[in-house]
């Protein structure tokens, strides 16, 4: 058993209040999650939520208060607040939605939502354009089909995900129940949620609020995400807690247990930086709940909370030390690890077109290009939501499965769809798989360009590819508008990242399976000299690459760029 007083307490929760940052202050009196989110709401004079204190509590409620920075500059001339609006964030475990729910989501997004949805990279749905007075008929109505938001965001653990396609494997539905069961599990129990949102009566109780979380939550969010190789669409190694199936002939056996992946990082500040979560043993199925607990509890209790630039849980592990944290996480759970058990990874794409599941059903999954529904596609699935008896499974690579559908109404299907949907032999391979976030205009963080401006990049890549007889290669490309990295642009074998209009760091060398982080190989630069790099990189690559040789591998054995080895080195 480890010695408490050997690991370092000076940042964390063990301290005075005092001393730690704002936003520790600032949820230890909101009274778990209340703050005057209520009185905000109803506040007339403005389009935004007054406090400041319940613009960050509303994250915890699944809502980001954003502005359309396309008008901010005019507003400001003519002496107008900011065009505000909100970003709501649907809480959908393992991104499974059943065709009523679609339809709600639908209705909900047409009269309150600007007209689209977003389909994530963390396989849920974005509500946009939302003003203020709409907020609660949007969180009603999701109500009515059992859909909400808490947890979405905030300093929690956020929405959990799984692999998206039914026919990974046999034990998928198993897999993607527990995955449900847990985000269950870890969403806060506080009953502010339904006070402030379904006007439930405030209900005075002896018991702990929040038995688990208390008055602080967590340090920074959480991300848990369940694999089932040989498919790592979910980017397990980018989850503070990634959990791999491991499973015999007959059964699933249990988890492979992956600890301290994340992908934020600042620019400016080199003692950030992504990291890919590192395994550290084994638990059979019956554990992980348990498991879940004790690894988000040592986060909770050890993680930074005065700078919250380093308050993920990866920099808890590198700061106290990987061996100390697996000892500490065995130490709450009163067990030890298993060794973990061998698997293997061979793509972390989508699986396209219509597949098959060993029950006699089928799977179409549509490539939708950054994840956007605008209302020509709004339309057509509508429609198929209206005909389809299975479920809409949104993955991580901002796609949908049309999933569980009978082999005699596939041909319905596709007539629903051929009029709004390119055939997937129209869409260049490295087109399918790229991830961009949404940036500008609606969010706050966003230095450039990225779901407005990837398309179009893409395209001057697809001629390059062509150029050079590439154009069947699927090389993952992924951008953010900032170095936060919603998009995982760092495990990219192309990745590309905001830092001002027009301009982005470009990294090489990620692993085509997600097991590898890339580096910069281009700092601060235009479109002019990322083209200029990639032909040259493209062009070295056609001439000079092994059988099967990814891009990303490539770049390494070359010599185009060094490879990264952990994390903490990813400045070097």
């Amino acid at each position: 058993m480890p010695d408490e007083t050997l690991i370092d307490r000076t940042h964390d929760l063990s301290q005075p209040l005092e001393r730690l940052s704002p936003d520790e202050r600032m949820k230890d009196r909101s009274d778990y999650l209340r703050g005057t989110i209520a009185e905000g709401l109803l506040d007339q004079i403005t389009g935004a939520v007054p406090s400041s204190d319940d613009v960050k509590l509303m994250k915890f409620h699944g809502i980001y208060q954003q502005d359309d920075r396309d008008l901010r500059d005019e507003r400001r001339r003519q002496k107008l607040e900011p065009a505000y609006q909100f970003m709501i964030r649907v809480r959908l475990p393992g991104g499974v939605c059943t065709p009523a729910q679609w339809l709600k989501l639908d209705a909900l997004a047409r009269a309150h939502g600007g007209e689209t949805l977003r389909l994530t990279s963390r396989q849920t749905f974005q509500f946009h354009w939302v003003l203020k007075d709409r907020l609660l008929p949007i969180i009603q109505g999701l109500h009515e089909t059992l859909l909400d938001t808490i947890a979405a965001c905030g300093d929690d653990s956020r929405g959990v995900m799984c692999t998206a396609d039914p026919q990974s494997s046999r034990f998928h539905a198993e897999v993607a129940a527990l995955a449900k069961r847990v985000s269950d599990h870890v969403i806060p129990k506080t009953r502010a949620y339904h006070e402030i949102w379904y006007g439930s009566e405030r209900i005075g109780t002896s018991k702990a609020e929040e038995p688990f979380y208390g008055r602080t939550y967590l340090p920074r969010k959480f991300k848990i995400g369940f694999a089932l190789p040989p498919s790592n669409d979910i980017d397990v190694y980018a989850q503070d807690l990634g959990l791999i199936a491991i499973a015999d002939e007959e059964q699933l056996i249990g988890f492979n247990v992956a600890i301290g992946g994340g992908m934020g990082r600042t620019d400016q500040a080199l003692e950030t930086y992504p990291r890919l979560a590192s395994v550290i043993g084994f638990v059979p199925v019956e554990r992980v709940i348990t498991c879940v607990d004790a690894v988000m509890a040592v986060q909770r209790d050890y993680g930074d909370r005065q700078n919250r630039q380093r308050a993920r849980f990866k920099y808890t592990i590198d700061d106290k030390g990987l061996n100390r944290i697996k000892v500490e996480i065995e130490r709450r759970m009163d067990f030890v690890f298993e060794d973990a058990r061998a698997f293997q990874f061979t793509s972390n794409g989508d699986s396209y077109g219509w597949n098959a599941t060993p029950d006699g059903r089928y799977h179409r999954t549509l490539v939708i290009e950054n994840g956007r529904l605008n209302l020509k596609l709004l339309d057509a699935l509508r429609d198929v939501a209206r005909v389809h008896q299975g479920t809409f499974r949104l993955t991580a690579n901002q796609n949908l499965i049309v999933a569980g559908v009978e082999a005699d109404k596939r041909a319905g299907i596709d007539a629903i769809l051929a009029e709004h949907l390119p055939n997937i032999d129209q869409v260049s391979a490295i087109r399918r798989s790229a991830i961009a976030c949404v940036a500008l205009p609606t969010c706050g963080l966003a230095m450039a360009e990225s779901e407005r401006y990837l398309p179009s990049l893409l395209s001057k890549i697809e001629a390059i590819l062509a150029e050079h007889g590439l154009s069947n290669e699927p090389i993952t490309v992924r951008m953010s508008g900032c170095p936060n990295g919603c998009s995982r642009p760092y495990v990219a074998e192309i990745g590309l990242t905001g830092r001002a209009p027009g301009r982005y760091n470009l990294y090489f060398g990620g692993g085509f399976h997600g097991e590898r982080l890339n580096r910069m190989v281009r700092e601060n630069v235009g479109e002019a000299t990322i083209l200029k790099v990639l032909t040259d990189a493209l062009a070295h690559y056609a001439r000079e690459r092994l059988p099967g040789e990814h891009f990303g591998d490539f770049t390494i054995r070359v010599g185009i760029v060094r490879e990264v080895m952990e994390g903490r080195f990813f400045n070097d």
